[in-house]
């Protein structure tokens, strides 16, 4: 089936994510052996995270129009549970296009409602991720570090089928599950203010 597609892609982003996790080996005194993933982020690891969101939004929209709602969604359930942390509690998602009071989503339920819509607890939402996406450029204006945690703001630039390019203000938190996966537990999105002057 299609969603398995952007599992693999997605996957091998988060491995990418994953892949600077080292190993630490410590003998003890009774010549057991313990294990221990580092949790420490890196630049690459957060790249590659961000790469692979990129590409999931683009697959939602494509298995949109080749498979309908159901395709899009099943893809998109897949995308939230394997680059989002709602398995680990409430993740900070303000996405761009939303309205109080629904405007801050903090479960899985409202996240997907944002991403493929059709439901009616949250009426509002058409579904940004079926808006016909082809291409997800991601251009970082900083990435700050701190062993476990990562937080970027930078700008997203999103294309769709007709070539119109799209500019987002984005803002996101990542840190490392148990597994040492990366997961995102914030997400902001905006659009860029533009004054009367300017226009």
């Amino acid at each position: 089936m299609k969603n398995t597609h952007i599992a693999a892609a997605l996957g091998a982003g988060l491995l990418a994510a994953t892949a600077t996790a080292t190993l630490a080996v410590e003998a003890t005194t009774d010549d057991a052996v313990v294990i221990e993933a580092s949790a420490v982020i890196t630049q690459e690891d957060v790249k590659a995270a961000q790469i692979a969101w990129g590409e999931a939004l683009v697959r939602i929209s494509s298995d949109f129009a080749e498979g309908g709602i159901e395709l899009a969604r099943a893809t998109a359930e897949e995308v939230l549970d394997t680059a989002y942390a709602f398995e680990m509690g409430q993740v900070l998602f303000n996405p761009t296009l939303t309205e109080a009071p629904q405007s801050f989503r903090t479960t899985r339920e409202g996240a997907l409602a944002y991403f493929v819509g059709h439901d009616e607890n949250f009426p509002r939402d058409t579904g940004f991720a079926l808006n016909g996406w082809t291409d997800v450029e991601i251009e970082n204006y900083a990435i700050f570090i701190q062993d476990s945690t990562a937080k970027t703001m930078g700008n997203v630039h999103l294309t769709n089928a007709d070539g119109d390019r799209v500019t987002v203000y984005k803002t996101w938190g990542f840190v490392r599950d148990d597994a040492g996966d990366l997961r995102i537990v914030l997400h902001h999105s905006s659009l860029p203010f533009v004054s009367d002057e300017a226009s």
